[in-house]
């Protein structure tokens, strides 16, 4: 049974996007990841899933660097703390930009469980396989491609009609 994240008494739930130095990640990305916990956790924060989100060059540079590497963070912290996490993050060398979101409660689960790699497909039907789903997809693409030869058939008739009713004086 799915865990209710968003009840609880101890603070909203906030998604932190932290932009990190790329030097010192690919030097020490455990190390560096660990700083954004440990600073939550100084805040007496409670992380509720953490993970890289993507590296990659900066549209502009940002205190000189000119790539980045995200980690995206949800956690629960009271909102009077926020303020003193932000600054902590300001005076951190490895951490370039913070942006801090409050989580609407009622999307809290869907968003943590994204996070954490928990979401599932949809599941096949009772007795389905794979294959059985592979030839669906097949059966689909043919379908959609017989429909398309039609309608191009359609347009090159209509073209010939165009043609043959239009004469010249």
């Amino acid at each position: 049974m799915a865990e209710n994240l968003a009840d609880d008494a101890n603070g909203n739930v906030y998604e932190g996007m932290f932009l990190l130095d790329p030097n010192k990640y690919s030097r020490d990305p455990g190390g560096v990841s660990g700083i954004v916990t440990e600073m939550i956790e100084k805040a007496e924060g409670t992380i509720l899933a953490s993970r890289l989100w993507n590296e990659q060059r900066l549209a502009y540079p940002i205190k000189g660097h000119k790539k980045g590497v995200y980690w995206l963070t949800y956690f629960r912290l009271e909102g009077t703390k926020l303020t003193s996490l932000d600054h902590q993050c300001q005076l951190n060398e490895t951490i370039i930009r913070t942006l801090f979101l409050k989580v609407e409660p009622r999307l809290v689960d869907t968003l943590v469980q994204h996070a954490r790699g928990e979401t599932s497909a949809p599941k096949p039907e009772s007795g389905a396989t794979v294959a059985d789903a592979k030839a669906d997809a097949k059966a689909d693409a043919k379908a959609d491609d017989k429909a398309d030869d039609k309608a191009d058939d359609k347009a090159d008739n209509k073209d010939v009609a165009v043609e043959s009713t239009t004469t010249e004086k």
